[in-house]
């Protein structure tokens, strides 16, 4: 196996950002009506609650939540033609996108209309041939293979010109997707896309399989299926939502909460397959004779982003999404666990070619001076880098150097790019702003990708540096943590964790709260652990407690620090660690700096 870490800037600054504490009537109103801390009212204060009542759907997700699925706008008509097409017996083709919101979207509608009895397949169009989006080869096989639906996911929202070359054939499409709009709608039957100017669904950021999932609310409805029936899907849904990155707030917070209980409970043969593998990959415990086994980890959005998302869109990576859909429909534990060995070596291919090319990437942009590493933007193209991982190199390197990323090949004749960006920054709108010189792009706001014609590539360059230099604010290249309490470690004590737990899932939009405590020393006992990483023991000098450790990922540089006896600051999120059959909590540290004593403390 390939182990990478990337060689982090020794010493980089980040901002320390202190979210401004709720009003202090609120909190205590609070933590008098729910009977918890007001450390923990605060933080739900934070996130706009400020009622019981709030609390309590905060606390308690429930799927009678979710929004009235036919408040998508053409949803109707999306349902209508489907029906049609079942009592038609049409052939309906599944369509989606290669990456794992597109692929799991795809199984999810496929699986469903299987149970349907439609006469139902799938088409996930290749990477390199074919490209992000409806094809025309792709409309080519559903003609020549008698098809006359094409229900899209995760993508086709600005597929206006292939829709209309789908119509010459008399295919209709069914559009699923959560992309904003360009400013010409597709000439489909149907357009779901809760990002469309004219719908007024009141949650805008469900994922590509959410959409989908939507679809089949809405088609269960009509036909008098209980909503039970769907949360078996509801594992797939929240892979998207984890590995696409969207939001964790309102609909989305309870499609994963419920996604998560059914992958842990219940997983499909396909997920299950994967959990299998990825469980088999981590080092074993050793317990003595008198320790309990270890209970099964609980898995979370975290988890996901970092061992089940990577595998499923290995496959469209290095080879062909379709191989993932076969996967997440597989019946049986024994055919899923063999695709899912297939899926493992992809990845495994993925590591080592994602490594090599971090590896040359920043290589180039440390030998060419201090010119380059002084841009607020990173432009690098190689002809020979693969199609597959550019994006994930793109977000490596933004990690790296902090700053909007894009990362460049040659496929088919043109230059292909993946864009990733820094917090605050759109780098959509930097991309759109050079549309003009583009043959295909699209994105969201912190990713996107884009092909052009070689011969453009040297005025996109310019361009979007140009573009980039003028509209980004200095503090945006600087990574900031932001902080929503200080702490003492006398206040972390299991029950604050089991209450804080239940501000889970944790993603973008609803983060796991970050804590500060000031002025701890080294117990003695922290050390350097693995390649960076620092392993902490810490007291308060000042306040009786008990040791506690932490984990420093990468943070190796500040081991002198720690070591000189002198205080310091952390800023962390809490977790559990089980190790040796023993859970315990520890602090995942983000950032340490020196303690700067208050005038209080100096006199």
């Amino acid at each position: 196996m390939c182990t990478f870490t990337l060689p982090k800037n020794k010493g980089m600054v980040k901002r320390w950002l202190e979210e401004e504490s709720a009003d202090k009537e609120l909190v205590k109103r609070l933590s008098d009506e729910l009977h918890i801390n007001k450390h923990l009212t605060n933080l739900l204060a934070q996130r706009g609650i400020s009622t019981y009542d709030e609390a309590k759907t905060f606390f308690r997700p429930s799927l009678r939540s979710l929004h009235d699925p036919f408040l998508l706008k053409d949803m109707d008509k999306a349902v209508d033609r489907i029906i049609e097409a079942m009592q038609n017996r049409e052939r309906i083709l599944v369509y989606g996108d290669y990456d794992v919101d597109g692929t799991t979207a795809v199984a999810l509608i496929y699986l469903f209309l299987r149970r349907m009895s439609a006469d139902v397949d799938y088409y996930i169009p290749d990477r390199y041939s074919e490209g992000y989006g409806i094809s025309l080869q792709g409309i080519e096989y559903a003609h020549e293979h008698g098809f006359s639906l094409i229900i899209a996911l995760d993508c086709g929202i600005k597929a206006v010109e292939k829709v209309k070359e789908a119509q010459k054939r008399d295919i209709d499409f069914i559009i699923c997707d959560h992309h904003r709009p360009g400013e010409e709608l597709p000439p489909a039957v149907a357009v779901l896309d809760p990002k469309r100017t004219d719908c007024e669904y009141p949650y805008k950021e469900l994922s590509g399989c959410g959409v989908g999932f939507k679809l089949i609310q809405a088609f269960s409805l009509r036909n008098n299926i209980p909503f039970r029936d769907l949360v078996q899907y509801l594992d797939l849904v929240v892979v998207s939502i984890a590995s696409d990155i969207v939001p964790i707030t309102g609909e989305n917070r309870v499609l994963a909460y419920f996604g998560l209980q059914q992958l842990n409970q219940n997983p499909s043969p396909g997920i299950g397959a994967i959990l299998d593998i990825v469980a088999a990959s981590l080092p074993k415990q050793v317990l003595s004779p008198d320790d309990e086994p270890v209970p099964p980890k609980v898995l979370t959005i975290s988890d996901l982003v970092f061992t089940v998302g990577p595998r499923i869109n290995a496959a469209g990576r290095m080879e062909s999404g379709r191989n993932s859909v076969a996967l997440l429909v597989c019946k049986n534990h024994e055919q899923a666990s063999q695709r899912a060995a297939v899926i493992d070596d992809y990845n495994e291919e993925r590591r080592n070619l994602d490594t090599q090319i971090t590896q040359e990437a920043i290589e180039m942009i440390r030998s060419a001076g201090p010119k380059e590493l002084d841009k607020k933007c990173t432009l690098l193209y190689n002809p020979e880098w693969h199609k597959g991982v550019i994006g994930i190199v793109a977000s490596r390197l933004t990690e790296e150097f902090y700053r909007p990323t894009i990362i460049f090949c040659e496929a088919n004749g043109l230059i292909t790019g993946s864009a990733r960006s820094v917090k605050d920054f759109d780098v959509y709108d930097a991309v759109d702003a050079c549309s003009d010189l583009l043959e295909h792009f699209g994105g969201h706001k912190y990713a996107a990708g884009l092909s052009l014609k070689p011969e453009n590539l040297e005025a996109f360059f310019q361009r979007f540096e140009q573009i980039v230099a003028q509209t980004i604010e200095d503090d945006m290249l600087i990574p900031e943590v932001v902080i929503n309490e200080t702490l003492h470690l006398t206040d972390i004590t299991p029950k604050f964790y089991k209450i804080l737990r239940q501000f889970a899932p944790f993603g973008p939009g609803n983060p796991a709260p970050v804590f500060k405590t000031e002025c701890i020393v080294d117990t003695g006992y922290s050390k350097i652990v693995g390649k960076n990483h620092l392993k902490l023991s810490i007291v308060h000098p000042y306040i009786s407690s008990f040791p506690f450790s932490g984990i420093a990922f990468n943070q190796g540089d500040k081991f002198e620090l720690i070591q000189s006896g002198q205080p310091f600051d952390l800023c962390y999120y809490i977790e559990e660690n089980v190790w040796n059959g023993k859970t315990s909590l520890q602090l995942h540290v983000k950032d340490i700096r020196p303690h700067q004593p208050t005038t209080t403390e100096t006199l």
